[in-house]
């Protein structure tokens, strides 16, 4: 019988995040991934989505490059080159992770997990079934994607997000069916890459959840290129042929049909619980099944931790990153809690959506007098020396003394301009302590100055109103 102080079961963003910091905290730490180290994020979500996602937006400028005085000739896309170089950049970032948990002495081992008791987990690797006595667990499963009555995935033409990211070429037809982040950024991506889009979406915008203002320059940039969407519109009933799907589509005013060479369904992700064994011992969830929890990742059972995606939206990697800090020092008896300000977000479409702290409609929720000011790219010198001058900042501020509340953007490098807001927002900066500090010119977040100068009173580059 082995014996360890914690047991992380999950080697995602935050189960290797959380072993790591454990260790460098003096525990005697175990980490079971059944899969993959890095997990989802790294090799079926954030990381190879990205990098795909990178050569797509290259692959267009390379097209218009005309425009800015550029000629090139049969431009194409090696699909096997790209496929190569996307499990090249898995495999590196894959070995970091080995490092530094060998590097901070974390035990590795892969295989299945299944929680024994409060104080036991066994582990099922190659070497056999072996139970571990801890005195620590942490639940780090994080979450699959979600399929639909009589939709279910085959690999083949009905694909989720990890068989869209190990295509070897664009489908001529792409059907996404959920509208949501993961099906916005593949829709955006493939249509680049030469693919014609279909959106249907069950509710009445994309990006539910979104501001609609934001997610309207995303929207009508798909379309322009082409890209048709479906709002409050679902699939009552696929067929499927030898190398396509045919979808019959209720759109409320009639039932169309759509023919593609792919259905990649993107409708959520439910919580990886099931072999774990967790109701058994008192481990609550919630109705969807994601894992309770306090603000220190406890669950409702003593001693066993949860963080990441199997606790619940939202869903995302730098979340579980911090989660699984906060763990690891709970765990080591370290005054620790999750009380950030805000967690910012970044969603990969065409432009760029990126967010942090309230919107406008939740700050007024809250009880805030609220002001809200934005300045759009298409004023801002080197979004138009780039080319792409669509979208806006905006930043809503408590109209009684400043403080910033919350940041959007949409438009060009969203993704790498929300940390200034973020930063803003925990350090509780006003509008005024943005609007002075000298940005550097010409650059995109000086975006982020004029919404607050324009906040101010005292807008330069765009007319007061």
């Amino acid at each position: 019988m082995k014996e360890a102080d914690i047991v992380v079961i999950g080697g995602g963003p935050g189960g290797y995040v959380c072993a790591i910091r454990a260790a460098q905290l003096g525990l005697k730490t175990l980490l079971v991934e059944e899969k993959w180290l890095g997990g989802e994020c790294l090799w079926a979500g954030c990381i190879p989505s990205k990098s795909l996602i990178t050569v797509a937006k290259l692959y267009e400028k390379v097209r218009e490059a005309e425009k800015f005085g550029l000629r090139f000739d049969g431009a194409r896309i090696d699909f096997a080159a790209l496929q190569k170089w996307k499990s090249e950049v898995i495999s590196k970032l894959v070995s970091g992770i080995e490092a530094l948990c060998k590097g901070n002495g974390v035990e590795v081992v892969m295989g299945g997990a299944e929680v024994g008791g409060r104080e036991s987990v066994f582990v099922s690797s190659k070497d056999g079934l072996e139970e571990v006595r801890t005195k620590k667990i942490v639940i780090a499963t994080g979450t699959r994607p979600a399929e639909l009555p009589g939709i279910a995935f085959d690999g083949r033409v009905v694909i989720s997000s990890k068989e869209a990211l190990e295509l070897t070429s664009a489908p001529d037809e792409l059907l996404v069916v959920g509208g949501g982040v993961v099906g916005m950024e593949f829709a955006c991506m493939y249509q680049k890459l030469g693919s014609r889009i279909t959106v249907v979406e069950l509710t009445d915008q994309l990006l539910p959840g979104t501001d609609p203002d934001l997610v309207r320059v995303v929207q009508k940039n798909l379309e322009a290129n082409g890209g048709k969407v479906y709002l409050k519109s679902r699939v009552s009933s696929i067929e499927k042929r030898q190398a396509t799907v045919v979808a019959k589509v209720e759109t409320g005013a009639a039932a169309i049909t759509v023919q593609a060479d792919k259905l990649l369904l993107s409708v959520g992700r439910k919580p990886r619980t099931e072999k774990l064994n967790l109701a058994r011992i008192g481990v609550e969830a919630d109705q969807r099944g994601f894992i309770k929890t306090d603000e220190h990742m406890m669950t409702t059972v003593s001693g066993i931790y949860a963080i990441g995606d199997v606790r619940g939206p939202p869903l995302l990697a730098h979340k579980a990153f911090k989660e699984g800090v906060v763990a690891a020092e709970s765990a080591a008896g370290l005054p620790t809690a999750a009380e950030w300000a805000t967690i910012p977000d970044a969603i990969f479409t065409d432009p760029e959506i990126a967010t942090a702290g309230l919107t406008e409609a939740r700050a007024v929720a809250a009880g805030y007098t609220v002001k809200k000011n934005r300045f759009p790219f298409a004023a801002l010198g080197r979004a138009l020396s780039t080319g792409e001058p669509e979208g806006f900042v905006r930043v809503v501020s408590d109209a009684s003394n400043g403080l910033v509340l919350g940041v959007q953007i949409v438009g060009p490098e969203a993704s790498n301009l929300i940390s200034e807001a973020a930063l803003a927002i925990e350090m509780g900066a006003t509008v005024e302590d943005v609007a002075l500090t000298i940005h550097p010119h010409p650059t995109l977040p000086e975006a982020f100055m004029e919404a607050a100068e324009a906040a101010e009173g005292k807008p330069v580059h765009q007319l007061k109103v």
